[in-house]
Formats: structure tokens, C-alpha cells, sequence
């Protein structure tokens, strides 16, 4: 455990994302199994204790410190798991400190009766580094700037394997990944996935930074605004995965169940429309899907009245055939072939736009306000279908984001490295004349789109602003406005307002603009795609 809890270390101290991946690496390499397959599962979301939550830190804390010491110390660091490492009491130097295996069998053996005290012996056992460790393994929240793909990349860079391969072979392996390091290290083949519905990686898209676009070496079409998902039908089983590789078959049954023929589709995964917007039979807006979203049992009222289906970018297998190798072009014929045997109720596919030249795309592009339309995505025709970014091949070409004035009204801390700095900003519109007694709404929550250098000053800010507390959350004077930048918005029941804006980010800080000036909720309602 002391190995993986000076790994952890380290990182939070690194900024460099290729020192970072030089560090887990070198772990990889230098630590025996099964503890490297553990700390693996550990970076990368792939380990779940249910008995172990950060509210049973937090009881299992108050029972040994005093609470309100507690609860100051908490509100000022930010993080859990650092309050918690620092706070427990030390009597001496810790023995017998467990191996990361031996950790995680006592974690996966807790109950909610047993939880406490199993925890408070293993938190005896270690320093200050390895109970800060235990709890980012215990509760699943690591926030220390690893992603799932730079541990892959980092493992790939441990055995000289390539990263596509290590996708490729992940997926389907439980951890702590035996048969991964076995093939990784040379000791056997890599790992088989015949007969089981895997996950594939997708492949994905550049922005599109320089409109030198020849479209005769491009095929244009809509990036449609839901979930890209991944469809797998192998040996009577079907998956329907989403594009971080979970398995969400259970939240659209219909959908998985609609699929019998062995192939891998890749495409987006929308609702029919309805009601929310979108033309009758055509794609809703996805504040529609957003009802489906994250649901573990699905009633049949939710069924008939959010009807969900696959509108079809590629073909990446078709029964015992990798197509990938082969060109956009020629994947496309064999989709549009593939597609004739599938149940139209379930699945479509994705038109190809209609442009000979980039400013006819730009026109085009402009006049889309469709509700189920994000942009546009632009495919080299002899590109084959690889994992990852590959510059030249793929972009993406967002539609020119909205914008609108609205005022801060609530701030939070972050976690991570933002734990002492107010970063997460709600913010709200006027419900009429603020000259006339009007209120302001809350709108939406934010915590990007502006600089470190910005963070510092809104911190400082917010700070001297603050008018209320509520837990870890402060109200602030109402006089600061943010002009915010959001893809679209929604009617929501909700919220108090009304509406939910769709990926809503700080765009500028105004500090040039008084607060009564910043825009109406008429103003936001107004820009409801019909």
C-alpha cells in the first residue's frame, strides 16, 4: 500500500501529463500482481465498494475528532479524503501496513453494519499518504487529473504495446487484469473476446480550427445532439454501451432488444419527437432523452412516451467481418446495406449533408437550429474507422454556441486541486423589470470556461461579496455578471425558472455591465428552439 500511496502522491504533485503517465508506467512495471491490477482499477473507475460512501468517512471522523473541528476543517481544505488522512489520530508508527490486494478483499468484504470498524482498523494500520490513498480507492473518487485513457496510454508505455491494442484487449477483462499483464509482458497471447458482446473504442473527432476544407475529400453530416452509443450483437447477446464503454442496455431494453443480426454499429442514441420539440417521428430535443438517462428499471409508460432509437453513424464489424480497415466510403455502402434489415422503429441513418463547397456547409450550419442538432461532422472519405483522435481525419464543427447575461447568485468550492477556491458558479436571470421589484431566477451552474488567473480573482471576489452561508455553499451581493455561452435550452420542471440551459459555461466576466442590465428570463425563454 505504501507504493501505491507515494504513486498517488506524486501525481497530485505533477502537473506534467507525461510525467504523470512516466510515473504510473514505471508503478506498472516495478509493482508485482495482483496490487498493480488493483491500483490500475483503482485510476481508472473500475473498482466499487457499496458499503464504503464519503458519508461513511465522514461518521466514521465525527465518532473520533470533535464534529465541529470536523466540520471547519472539511469546509476549509474541500476534500474528504485529505481531511480525513489528516485529521485521524496517530498512535505511532503504523504496523503490518496492508498490500493494496489486501485492502481491497477487506473493502469488498464490508457491510454498512461493519463498515466503520473495518475502516478504523485499516485507517490504524497506515500514515497519513496511505489513509489519504484507502479513501480515493474505498470511495471511488480519485479527482487527481488521471483519466481513464492517460492510465491506458501510461500502460501501453510500461510494455511498448500500442494503446489502440491495449483498447482494444481492456474491455471484457475484470480486474486486478491477470490475463492483460500476462499478454502485455509476453507471457501469453492477448486477451480472446470471441463469442462476447464487447465494447470496441470509438473514434472520434478533431475540432475544426481552419475551414481549408476541400469537400470533395470530406463527407459532411449532422452531429446529432445525444448519446453516442455503441451497438454489439455477438453469439444471441446484445449491448448497447455508451461511449465511456458502460453497459447501458438495461436503461433502453428496446433498443438492445431490436438488434439480433452479429454486428458492431456505432451511432447516436436519441428519443422519437414527440412532444419536447423535434418533428413528429424525428429526433427529439435532449432534454427528452434526459428522462431515460441513468434509469436502472424502466416503466412502460416511460417506454411509450420517451421511445428511444439509434440514428446510425458506421459500421465498424458485420458478422465475422472487421470493416474497419476499410475506407468511410466503403463502410458507409455496407451500413446503408446493413441498415435494410433493421426495424425502422429502432433505427435510421445519419443523411449525408448536402455541400459541394465549405461556405455552401457554412450556410447550411447557420441555419440549423434544430433541437436535436449540435453541429456538423465532417469524415475524410478513405479514412478507416481507428480509436482515438487522428488529426486529419475526423472534425467536429460545433454550432456557434448562445449567449445571454446572467448574474452570480451562489458559489462552491471545487474538488482536486480547485478545493480552495470558490469555482462553482450558479447563476440566474430576471424574472421581469428588476426596476420593478423583480427577482432573480436561478438558471444554471457552471465550473469552466474561464482562466486560472480569472478563478483567482472570482475567489477573491466572491469572498468579499459573500452575504450568507449555507454549508459549503455562500450567496453572494447579486452584482456580478457573467455572459454565459450554452448550446440550447429547455423547458424543465425542475427548476424554479422554468428552463435548463444545455452545457452552460463562462464566456466572459462582465464586470463592465451593472446587474439590473443582465437579461430576462423572457430573453432565455425566447430562445427555445421550436
Amino acid at each position: 500500500m505504501e507504493q501505491f500511496a507515494s504513486l498517488i502522491d506524486r501525481l497530485i504533485y505533477t502537473r506534467s501529463r507525461n510525467s504523470k503517465i512516466a510515473l504510473i508506467a514505471d508503478y506498472l512495471r516495478t509493482t508485482p500482481d495482483p496490487d498493480r491490477g488493483w491500483a490500475l482499477a483503482a485510476l481508472t473507475d473500475g473498482l466499487d465498494f457499496p458499503a464504503v460512501k464519503s458519508s461513511t468517512i465522514r461518521n466514521l471522523l465525527m465518532e473520533r475528532v470533535d464534529p465541529v473541528l470536523y466540520a471547519l476543517s472539511r469546509d476549509f481544505v474541500g476534500d474528504t479524503a485529505e481531511t480525513a488522512s489528516l485529521l485521524w489520530p496517530d498512535y505511532g508508527t503504523p504496523k503490518n501496513p496492508p498490500t493494496v490486494a489486501e485492502a481491497v478483499a477487506r473493502l469488498d468484504a464490508m457491510t454498512r453494519a461493519t463498515a466503520k470498524r473495518e475502516l478504523a482498523g485499516l485507517f490504524d494500520q497506515l500514515d497519513t499518504n496511505g489513509r489519504y490513498a484507502l479513501i480515493k480507492l474505498a470511495t471511488g473518487a480519485m479527482r487527481i487529473g488521471i483519466s481513464s485513457r492517460l492510465a491506458k496510454v501510461a500502460f501501453a508505455q510500461a510494455f511498448d504495446k500500442s494503446v489502440d491494442d491495449v483498447e482494444e484487449y481492456w474491455h471484457g477483462q475484470r480486474a486486478p487484469y491477470g490475463p492483460l499483464f500476462d499478454w502485455a509482458e509476453g507471457r501469453a497471447p492477448p486477451p480472446s473476446h470471441e463469442d462476447v458482446p464487447l465494447f470496441r473504442p470509438f473514434m472520434l473527432a478533431h475540432p475544426l480550427e481552419n475551414l481549408d476544407i476541400d469537400l470533395t475529400d470530406y463527407a459532411a453530416e449532422w452531429k446529432w445532439d445525444g448519446i453516442r452509443v455503441q451497438l454489439v450483437h455477438v453469439a444471441g447477446q446484445t449491448r448497447v454501451y455508451s461511449r465511456s464503454g458502460d453497459d447501458i442496455s438495461g436503461t433502453f431494453p428496446e433498443v438492445a432488444a431490436s438488434l439480433s443480426i452479429p454486428a458492431v454499429l456505432d451511432g447516436e442514441l436519441l428519443v422519437r419527437g414527440t412532444h419536447q420539440g423535434g418533428e413528429e417521428g424525428g429526433a427529439a430535443s435532449f432534454n427528452a432523452l434526459q428522462q431515460r438517462l441513468g434509469r436502472k428499471t424502466v416503466s412502460k409508460a416511460m417506454l411509450a412516451d420517451y421511445p428511444a432509437f439509434v440514428r446510425l453513424y458506421d459500421i465498424l464489424i458485420e458478422r465475422d467481418e472487421d470493416l474497419r480497415p476499410l475506407s468511410w466510403d466503403q463502410r458507409r455502402e455496407r451500413l446503408e446495406q446493413f441498415a435494410r434489415a433493421l426495424d425502422p422503429r429502432h433505427f435510421d441513418v445519419s443523411p449525408v449533408i448536402a455541400a459541394t463547397h465549405i461556405d455552401e456547409l457554412t450556410v447550411i450550419r447557420a441555419e440549423a437550429r434544430d433541437n436535436a442538432i449540435e453541429g456538423v461532422m465532417l469524415k475524410r472519405r478513405d479514412s478507416p474507422y481507428v480509436a482515438g483522435r487522428r488529426t486529419g481525419l475526423w472534425y467536429k464543427w460545433k454550432r456557434d454556441p448562445l449567449l445571454v447575461d446572467c448574474v452570480l447568485m451562489y458559489a462552491q468550492r471545487g474538488s482536486g486541486k480547485r478545493s480552495s477556491f470558490f469555482s462553482d458558479y450558479t447563476f440566474g436571470c430576471w424574472n421581469g423589470d428588476p426596476d420593478q421589484g423583480a427577482e432573480l431566477l436561478p438558471v444554471g451552474k457552471a465550473y469552466f470556461g474561464f482562466t486560472d488567473e480569472e478563478l483567482k480573482w472570482l475567489d477573491k471576489y466572491i469572498r468579499a461579496h459573500t452575504t450568507a452561508r449555507f454549508g459549503p455553499v455562500v450567496e453572494t451581493d447579486k452584482s456580478l455578471v457573467f455572459e454565459v455561452a450554452f448550446d440550447s435550452v429547455h423547458e424543465s420542471k425542475r427548476h424554479k425558472s422554468g428552463l435548463a440551459m444545455r452545457f452552460p459555461r463562462i464566456n466572459r466576466i462582465r464586470t463592465d455591465k451593472p446587474a439590473h442590465e443582465a437579461d430576462r428570463i423572457d430573453t432565455l425563454r425566447a430562445l427555445i428552439a421550436d
